[in-house]
């Protein structure tokens, strides 16, 4: 009876597996090779119906989401998006999931982190800034214990010792309230410019902290990261600025 089920064609298989949930679909994976098989074609009808069924259609539409082409890549990216329960008052998670909005409040800093945290394995992630950078915008990584909001405009993600951070408004790693040092280490590096897409690369294997962009790699920013849950971060101060940020996996070596 179990060779039997673990024979059956994938149009069986397909509208079994539509109905399960995320978790469960997970355990099928591992009843067998066919199953795992199957669950691993990234961009087949059962990826495609979770997708309809947890992603807003403007987040499937757009090019938001063209760094991650398949049905369970864009899942996964929903999965591992801004937080809309961690993240400052003056924050809210607009309704494709994936961006931020930061209301205009004067004299407030407010930050957001994903909802997944990392401890090990080496994670990607795309940030992209959508609206103007204001006095100070920083993009990073942080603990729990990080906060999201504080009073005044300064480079709140990097303001202490449970975050790390690298502000795009003038190229300066923060870390425990201190600058670290200019980044990228090149002479006249450029500034970002809005709309970019920065890539943030996370190895809690090495504990480093690495940024890409247009796909050029700019080299290590921070290392000595501690043995914790570190999650993707964001702090702003501009008002109606809007900050997206999107899960890519493990980074592609080369």
């Amino acid at each position: 009876m179990v060779l039997e089920v673990a024979k059956l064609p994938d149009n069986i298989l397909e509208l079994v597996f539509s109905y399960l949930q995320l978790t469960d679909l997970q355990n099928c994976s591992l009843v067998c090779k066919n199953w795992y098989r199957y669950l691993n074609l990234e961009n087949n009808d059962v990826w495609r119906m979770h997708c309809i069924r947890k992603l807003a259609d403007e987040a499937l539409r757009s090019e938001l989401l063209s760094s991650v082409p398949t049905y369970k890549a864009k899942l996964r990216a929903f999965y591992h998006a801004w937080n809309p329960n961690d993240c400052s008052k003056n924050i809210y998670v607009k309704p494709n999931g994936f961006t931020l909005h930061r209301n205009p409040v004067a004299q407030s800093t407010d930050g957001a982190r994903g909802k997944i945290g990392f401890r090990s394995g080496r994670h990607a992630w795309e940030v992209i800034w959508e609206g103007p950078l204001g006095t100070v915008a920083v993009i990073g990584i942080a603990t729990k214990d990080a906060p999201n909001q504080s009073h005044g405009y300064l480079a709140l993600l990097g303001s202490d010792d449970q975050s790390w951070g690298w502000n795009l408004v003038d190229n300066h790693l923060l870390h425990n309230g201190d600058c670290q040092g200019n980044y990228p280490q090149l002479n006249n590096a450029p500034k970002y410019e809005v709309g970019e897409r920065i890539r943030v690369i996370l190895d809690c294997d090495d504990n480093t902290l690495a940024f890409e962009r247009n796909c050029e790699f700019l080299g290590v920013a921070f290392r000595g990261l501690p043995d914790k849950q570190l999650y993707p971060s964001v702090s702003a101060v501009y008002g109606n600025t809007e900050v997206s940020m999107v899960y890519l996996g493990p980074p592609l070596d080369g």
